[in-house]
């Protein structure tokens, strides 16, 4: 066997060792157009399409332009204390203006927690993919990952920091869509400074693995800083001194590593971004409540007349302003807000009458534009019709133009605009065998020109399992049969794999298999625990994280990663137990591991199918679901315990084995959490789409199932092929 570098825990890496990121050719061109769609464009795309190459290649280049690589001599030499002090420096001096914000009249106030909104709520994204199989088990990607379990809320629907501060903005008067809605960054009134911070935040979340100097960085320096704790009045979702532990972890890491000088300097660079960035922001938003409480009362009204017009529709069809139908005033793509303003105040809707005038009598309860306007907007109109009623020399409506934040998004943008990052290669997929496919899959943020590969792939899983529809119930562990769908069916499915296929058949062994008997049958398994989890994920990062079913898997998730306890990790566990064996490998993301000769070809597929289904959670989201049931079951009962019996037997490592019995309980563990799952999102589905979209999203969730079980089921799917070939 050849001599390869080995992987032993625990796993210190500091960075990735990739150095280029590979697109297919035309790529650019659809990147670069996406980028000059605008901010608010780039950061609804980040959100609603994380599964393309162009999205990918777009992230990688705002990445560049607001993070290039540190210049030659910048400082590497980089001690806790001196950035603790540094974040510190820039902590105080923003509290200064910070706590005059909650001073502010109500209106000004808002209207600086709005702008601030897409920030607060996006906040720790970087975190989402840190854990994947490039970077598990990993020390310090397991110290995040602890933390940002916390900022998740545990995997409680509802409980994540987002949520937390979502209600804190609502409990503040500010009322905002989904993050993922079309209107969000529209609502949130975001000047384009705003969209194009939270741009570098998302992409940074798109690329983490190969970002992590930057991710450690920004970790700290964002929530050390704590901008949103003080305006939404939440405390810090994550103490000061628990973040600057990671911190000091990570750099005593690199003073362990090759790359160390260089991943200092990385995160140095990132920490002070940030600094910039939040010292940006915040004299933004002062500079934004100053121009709000600047305004006119005729710049008021305007302000609102120019965000309801493009929803007035015909609802004006019969009123007419200076001889002009509203209609054709509000549906103007030149609509002059000052000129129309200018003749409304001497239209006979503000005419003086008992209750008012015609106008006012229209939003109020029982008038045709009653809720059009909110209590604060219906104020500010108030006092401008009195004003107008009052009389006197009124001077011309002129409207002051909001570019609060312009100068330094024009800045960003140009630097977005001339982004051409020197590690991107553009090449075509080459002919791959199934060990670059899978280490191509493992790196897939340096290999994107895979990800077309990937889908067919998975694709191609879909259509081979529901050849067990028909013939599912013979399965020796599973049973992938289609049936009609109830909760109640579901769990009575379960109920019987579990006690008729699993558990009932169980009886000890009487005869042990010899050592090398039971290596090699592990050794056909450990692809597969080596990347654990890897179908889930992606699910309930950024964008993923609305429904009750995404908060639940990202809850499996954390337990199969120890919750970012690294002895609990079940990677962890799998490397104790091929340690015990001497079964000694490089790490899956090492491109030495191409070349390990112990575990046998045959049983690639496997392991890639679940790494192709992992990287696609909005296309296969019902899939995963049902893939995710299949495999929580399969090693519960009589093979699980089995594998004990033989592991013990030779004295080897059983903790990786004892962990999934334990934890896949079908009582309160992850095969029944893998069944609430499926009943909370069909639920949802049910609800609002009704039954025949819910049988439709159940039928792709048992196919799901029944990709697993066609990998697992080996006898009969082969018995199915020996029958085909005979009827042919």
């Amino acid at each position: 066997m050849m001599s390869l570098p080995i992987f032993k825990t625990p796993d210190l890496i500091t960075s990735s060792a990739l150095t280029t990121f590979e697109f297919s050719p035309g790529t650019a061109d659809e990147a670069t157009a996406l980028l000059a769609a605008g901010p608010e464009a780039i950061f609804h795309r980040f959100l609603r399409d994380q599964e393309s190459e162009p999205t990918l290649l777009a992230a990688r280049r705002v990445i560049h332009a607001f993070l290039p690589a540190p210049a030659p001599g910048a400082p590497s030499d980089v001690s806790v204390e001196a950035i603790v002090a540094e974040v510190d420096a820039v902590r105080d001096d923003l509290m200064v203006p910070l706590r005059a914000f909650g001073d502010l009249r109500p209106e000004l106030r808002q209207a600086v927690l709005r702008q601030r909104a897409p920030l607060g709520l996006i906040g720790g994204c970087w975190l989402d993919t840190l854990s994947q199989p490039a970077t598990q088990p990993s020390v310090i990607v397991n110290r995040l990952f602890g933390q940002h379990f916390l900022v998740k809320g545990r995997g409680r629907p509802g409980a994540s920091l987002h949520r937390r501060r979502r209600r804190a903005l609502d409990d503040l008067g500010v009322h905002l869509p989904e993050i993922t809605a079309a209107d969000f960054m529209d609502k949130a009134r975001a000047r384009p400074l705003t969209a194009l911070h939270a741009d570098f935040y998302v992409a940074l979340s798109r690329l983490p693995a190969s970002f992590m100097p930057e991710v450690v960085g920004v970790h700290y320096a964002f929530h050390a800083l704590g901008v949103d704790d003080v305006l939404t009045g939440l405390p810090a979702p994550l103490p000061e001194p628990a973040l600057r532990a990671v911190l000091a972890e990570y750099l005593d890491l690199t003073r362990r590593s090759a790359s160390g000088p260089a991943d200092r300097a990385r995160l140095l660079a990132a920490v002070r971004l940030v600094l910039d960035l939040e010292r940006e922001h915040v004299a933004m938003l002062g500079d934004l409540a100053d121009w709000h409480a600047g305004l006119s009362l005729d710049a008021q009204v305007a302000e609102i007349f120019a965000r309801h017009a493009p929803y007035a529709g015909l609802h004006h069809r019969d009123l007419r302003v200076a001889g002009r139908p509203l209609t054709e005033t509000f549906a103007d793509p030149g609509f002059d807000v000052a000129d129309f303003l200018n003749r409304f105040r001497t239209s006979p809707y503000l005419k003086p009458t008992p209750t008012g005038c015609r106008f006012l009598d229209a939003i109020k309860f029982g008038g045709p534009m009653f809720a059009i306007f909110d209590e604060r907007e219906s104020a500010v109109l108030k006092d401008w019709v009195a004003a107008v009623q009052a009389g006197g020399d009124l001077p011309a409506v002129e409207l002051p133009v909001n570019r609060v934040g312009d100068p330094q998004a024009a800045r960003r943008l140009t630097a977005i605009e001339n982004s051409e990052p020197p590690d991107v290669v553009h090449a075509e997929l080459p002919e791959i065998d199934d060990r670059e496919f899978f280490y191509r899959l493992v790196n897939i943020e340096n290999f994107p020109n895979t990800l077309a590969k990937a889908r067919n792939w998975a694709l191609s899983g879909f259509a081979d399992g529901e050849i067990l529809f028909a013939h599912g119930a013979a399965g020796r562990h599973t049973d992938a049969s289609y049936f009609d769908y109830t909760p109640e069916a579901l769990r009575a499915r379960v109920e019987t794999i579990y006690w008729d296929k699993l558990v009932n058949p169980y009886e000890p062994l009487t005869e042990i298999p010899d050592r090398e008997q039971v290596i090699f049958h592990q050794k056909t398994l450990a692809l597969g625990s080596l990347i654990e989890a890897a179908w889930v994920h992606r699910i309930g990062n950024l964008g993923r994280d609305q429904r009750p079913s995404d908060d639940l898997m990202f809850a499996i998730y954390a337990d199969e990663m120890g919750r970012g306890e690294v002895r609990k990790n079940h990677i962890t566990l799998i490397h104790q137990a091929l340690d015990s064996m001497s079964i000694d490998l490089p790490h899956v993301r090492d491109a030495a591991f191409k070349e390990q000769e112990e575990l046998p070809d045959s049983h690639y597929h496997f392991a890639i199918g679940q790494l192709c289904l992992g990287l696609f959670p909005d296309s296969f989201y019902c899939e995963i679901l049902g893939y995710n049931l299949a495999i929580e079951m399969y090693g519960l009962g009589e093979m699980r315990m089995h594998e004990i019996e033989k592991l013990q037997a030779h004295g080897f490592d059983i903790g990786y084995e004892e962990a999934h019995l334990s934890i896949d309980n079908v009582s309160t563990g992850h095969s029944r959490q893998a069944v609430d799952v499926i009943i909370s999102y069909l639920d949802v589905v049910e609800r609002d789409h009704g039954g025949p979209a819910a049988e439709r999203e159940w039928r792709r969730i048992w196919r799901g199932y029944a990709s697993f079980a066609y990998f697992a089921e080996h006898q009969l799917v082969n018995s199915l092929r020996d029958d085909a070939e005979l009827v042919i």
